[in-house]
This record gives C-alpha cells, sequence and structure tokens, in this order.
C-alpha cells in the first residue's frame, strides 16, 4: 500500500476505507497520537493506523482516521510514541533463551556482572542460595553468559574455579557464544569425561599441563556432550516452560515472530505442545538441525503461531570463542594452538555437501551457519553445486552470521541468491577483542559487512542469535547503525547504515527471509497488525542514543502481549 500524497488523496482514500467498514464494523483499535513508521515501499510516514480482525485496514492522517470510530473502537493514544511494525527474529534460539532465562545471569557488563572469576563465582553462590527451580529440576547447576574476552583473567574459569563453589552438586557454565562451556569435576564426571576421553569429531576438550586431564573447558562437540547431559532430566513440563520464557523475552524486546535457529527434536516437540495448547503470544518459526532429524514436513502456514520452517545445518563455530574455521591463522591462537590455528569444521565438506543438496532436492529452505571464511567457501561450493541441478527453485537459502565474510565472497552470495542474516551486534559486543586478539585490525573492520552488501542491492537481516546476546532490538538497531564497540571506538565506519536501513533489517527483509512479506515487516493494508511502540521515533533521535530507545508495547494481530511497566 502507499499512503496518500496529498489531503484529497488522503480523504478519498480514508472514506474508500470508510465505504469499505460501512458494511461490516468500525474500526476495533485506532492508534494516533505518535509517528506511524510505516516500512512501505516509499518509507513513508503517517499520523494513524486502523485495524480490524487482527488486520491493518486503514494508514494516513489522524482525524480522517478517527472519524471512522464509533462507540466500541478502542482508541490508543502513542502520546508521541513511535509506532512500527513488529520485529521480526532473522535469527536466534527461542527455546534455548528459556534456558538462559531459568539460569545464573553471568554476563559481563552492561547485560550482567560477571567481569571476572571472583564474580562468576560469587553470582553462582548468590543463585544456588536462592534454590533456584531449575537445579531443584535437573539437579544441576547452570549458568549462562559468562565471556573470557571480558573477564578481567581474559581466560576461561576452569573445573577448580568451579570446585571452589562447589564439589557436592554438578555444575555447568555457558559461554555467551553458546559454542563453548565449562564443567566443574562432578559435571565432567556425570558426562563421563576424564583423561581418556577423546575429543569428539568439531570439537575438543580443553586439557591441563599434563595434555591428558581435562581442565573443564570443552568446544562444539565437545561442549554438547555437557549440554546435553545437564539437560537430561528435563521433562515435557520443564522444556514447555522454557518455550514460553523464549518467546514472551522476544515480545518484551518488540518481536512479534521469534525463530528457534537450531531445534532438536526434543525442542520441536515442546514448542508444538505448546502450540497445540494455544499459549503462544506470538508467532514462532522452527528451523531443525538437519543433522538430527530424518523426516520433516515444513510449511509456510503458522498452526497455532507455529511452523517448521525449514533446516539448519551448521559449519563451523565462534569467532569470538575462536572455534570458527578461517582461511588465514587467529591474531592471537586460544590456549593450547599455535600461530598456525585456523579453527576447524564442525562437520566435513562432504557434509556439507551432502545436506545442502538434500535441502534442494527436498524443497526445503536452509539455514546455514557459517563464521568464518573458510567455512563459508565451503557453503558457496556446495550451494554451487545444488544450484546447477536446480537452477530455478526458490529456497531463499539464508547464511548465519557470515562474520569473516571476504569481499568476493559478498559477490557470490549474489549472484546465488543467498540472503545474509548478518551479526553486526557483534561491534558492540566483540568488536575491540575481535581487533585486539580474533582476527586483527585489518579484518576486524569488515566483521559482519553489510556496506559490501549494500553497495550490491542485497537486502539482508539484523540478528542478535539470543541467547549469545539478549535480544535486544534497539541494541541491534544502534549496532547496526552505528558499528561502535564497547570502549567506543568505531569498527568499519564503511559498512555503516542510515537507521532506515536498519529498520528493514528488522522489519520487511527478515519478512522476506521467512517467505511472510505479504503478511508482516510493514504497516500496509491487509497485513497483519502486529506492531510495536518505541519510546521515541529511531528516525529522529542521535543515532547514539538508539540503544536508550525502549519497547514500550508489542501488539501480535492488534492483541497486547507486552507491556512496559510503569516506572
Amino acid at each position: 500500500m502507499k499512503l496518500f500524497q496529498s489531503a484529497r488523496e488522503l480523504l478519498s482514500g480514508v472514506l474508500l476505507a470508510a465505504i469499505a467498514l460501512s458494511s461490516v464494523a468500525a474500526p476495533d483499535t485506532i492508534f494516533f497520537g505518535g509517528p506511524v513508521i510505516t516500512m512501505d515501499g516509499e518509507d513513508r510516514v503517517a499520523e494513524a493506523l486502523a485495524i480490524e480482525g487482527g488486520r491493518i485496514i486503514a494508514v494516513g492522517d489522524s482525524d480522517e482516521l478517527l472519524a471512522l470510530a464509533d462507540k466500541n473502537t478502542r482508541g490508543i493514544d502513542l502520546k508521541g510514541q513511535a509506532l512500527l511494525p513488529g520485529f521480526v527474529d532473522s535469527h536466534s534460539h527461542a527455546n534455548f533463551i528459556g534456558v538462559q532465562a531459568m539460569s545464573a545471569n553471568l554476563l559481563p557488563p552492561p547485560d550482567g556482572e560477571g567481569a571476572s572469576v571472583a564474580s562468576l563465582q560469587r553470582l553462582l553462590r548468590d543463585y544456588i542460595k536462592s534454590e533456584p527451580q531449575l537445579l531443584q529440576e535437573l539437579g544441576w547447576v547452570i549458568g549462562f553468559g559468562y565471556d573470557d574476552s571480558q573477564l578481567a583473567e581474559l581466560a576461561h574459569p576452569t573445573r577448580q574455579d568451579l570446585d571452589a563453589v562447589s564439589t557436592t552438586v554438578p555444575i555447568l557454565l555457558i559461554h555467551q557464544s553458546a559454542h563453548l562451556g565449562v564443567a566443574n569435576t562432578l559435571g565432567l564426571k556425570m558426562a563421563g569425561v576424564g583423561p581418556d576421553t577423546p575429543d569428539p569429531d568439531g570439537g575438543a576438550f580443553r586439557r591441563e599441563s599434563d595434555g591428558k586431564q581435562p581442565n573443564g573447558v570443552a568446544e562444539e562437540y565437545a561442549f554438547f556432550r555437557l549440554i546435553f547431559t545437564a539437560l537430561a532430566a528435563a521433562d515435557e513440563d520443564l522444556q514447555d516452560r522454557m518455550v514460553l520464557a523464549g518467546t514472551a523475552s522476544m515480545a518484551s524486546f518488540g518481536y512479534t515472530t521469534a525463530q528457534e535457529g537450531r531445534a532438536n527434536p526434543e525442542a520441536m516437540a515442546a514448542m508444538k505442545r505448546v502450540a497445540d495448547r494455544g499459549e503462544l503470544a506470538i508467532d514462532l518459526v522452527s528451523y531443525p538441525d538437519m543433522l538430527m532429524v530424518e523426516e520433516l514436513s515444513p510449511s509456510r502456514s503458522y498452526q497455532n503461531r507455529y511452523r517448521v520452517g525449514g533446516v539448519k545445518l551448521t559449519i563451523d563455530g565462534s569467532p569470538q570463542g575462536k572455534t570458527a574455521w578461517l582461511s588465514h591463522p587467529y591474531h592471537v591462537p586460544p590456549q593450547g594452538q599455535d600461530e598456525s590455528y585456523v579453527g576447524y569444521p564442525a562437520i566435513d565438506v562432504e557434509t556439507v555437501n551432502r545436506n545442502v543438496m538434500r535441502a534442494f532436492d527436498e524443497g526445503w529452505q536452509i539455514l546455514v551457519h557459517s563464521n568464518g571464511d573458510a567455512s563459508t567457501d565451503a557453503l558457496l561450493n556446495a550451494l554451487r553445486f545444488a544450484r546447477e541441478k536446480h537452477p530455478d527453485v526458490e529456497l531463499r537459502p539464508v547464511l548465519i552470521h557470515g562474520q569473516v565474510l571476504r569481499k568476493e565472497q559478498v559477490v557470490a552470495l549474489d549472484e546465488l541468491d543467498v540472503f545474509p542474516s548478518l551479526f553486526p551486534m557483534h561491534t558492540f559486543y566483540w568488536g575491540d577483542w575481535h581487533r585486539d586478539s580474533v582476527l586483527g585490525p585489518e579484518r576486524a573492520e569488515n566483521i559482519s559487512p553489510t556496506g559490501w552488501v549494500r553497495e550490491r542491492g542485497m537486502m539482508f537481516g539484523s540478528h542478535h542469535d539470543a541467547p549469545v546476546a539478549n535480544p535486544d532490538s534497539m541494541r541491534v538497531l544502534s549496532a547496526t547503525v552505528t558499528r561502535t564497540t564497547r570502549s567506543g571506538a568505531v569498527l568499519g565506519a564503511q559498512h555503516r547504515v542510515d537507521v532506515m536501513t536498519g529498520l528493514r533489517a528488522l522489519t520487511i527483509w527478515p519478512a522476506w527471509q521467512h517467505f511472510e512479506e505479504s503478511d508482516k515487516g510493514s504497516l500496509e493494508l491487509g497485513k497483519l497488525a502486529d506492531l510495536v511502540v518505541l519510546s521515541d521515533n529511531p528516525l529522529t533521535v542521535d543515532p547514539s542514543d538508539l540503544d536508550k530507545l525502549q519497547v514500550r508495547a508489542t501488539y501480535k494481530e492488534g492483541r497486547l502481549v507486552y507491556q512496559q511497566d510503569e516506572e
């Protein structure tokens, strides 16, 4: 829908809406009193929006739309606050956010207090004293979000550090990347990990000075062994509560469509149970790990706000955890590695080729986690093979993360019709770490290269990968626009984008990514009334203040699903 350009066009359009309504009913709700940022094809900003039956029936002048109201119409005065389309999650792990919500918060500032090993120990002791329900139900203490790059020691805690907290209860800490973790001695024992335990394919147990005894830190598939052991006792009720906690968190940041971007069979069952009971407040689309599922029936239609959108494949790890697969060595290699260390793939190239082709053969949309440029080379080769066999199929394959993309790889993504779901939020959380330790100054400048993407006129999604970072939509927007690090430096100024582009990457472009652009992502006639109210207009505030904007309310199809507590 195009917004009206003149008073006459406005009046004509509103009268048409009124005529259409006269045979049915007046609007359910009219929002007015603040800028309505439509995100339509011409980036119009209107004064008011009217909805009926969960869909948008008019957008335009405030006085004209209010004239459509009757005694049953609810009027919502925005009081200068901004109304936007509900945000569409380009990539996260909504189910795993529930695990984070129930775990000890070990995130570093500004999201928590995990600034040193001593502070982690204090937070864990306080958590245990609170007798958390997760400990009661699982028998494990789980802490989420420690980050060695932000600890005073600039090192991972060890099993001995956690033994100082408890030797009678198993403890597992999840790294903020969610690709590594550390367990205490009892936790290792319960997972069956000892000096004779070999490293799994696509993972590693870090060792002590003898080269044999695990020091508690586990990477990738070695870490997955620990987390699967810790969560093994989770019953259906706990799994269902995790789904609800995760989607509630997403709604509180303005998301009306959430993604579970790497579901296992247990998570899929939980999401379906919650949906079947009608308990999902927002839409939830899941992408099961295709190495864990044999049969699948993806759908582009929601049933009770849930659908399986396609499949997920993970090729490598995380750059901040130094497990991403690079073509050139890390600037500073991690513990136990020499200067030639480039990370490693989580799966072999044959597995990549086979599974990408399988997705194209089956007609499944595929999301592929690839951080390092060596990993992306493998993905691009697999996609070329699949495109040769299926030149006309439209699956909208998605690259997830692409942190270390080279410029020629962006060209290849464009040519292969791959949608990049990028992670410029990294510039805030780990930009300094990438520059000083992970990639070095030159490569770090080009992490999440949105500038190169826009040079080619490509769409992209900007994500938070929660629970890797909080699903804070405004920090996502801020990082995409400003690329400012924790220290206040600008990392890759050439990749900054304007605010409207940053908003597109939260709304209409990820809606397209999910094949949902006809229903979501912009405020236009006939689309779902998925809405978010922000404390101020992101188009007019100083870009340095974007991260200070607050989500005041979230509406799913016109129904309030989140409202900020009054201070």
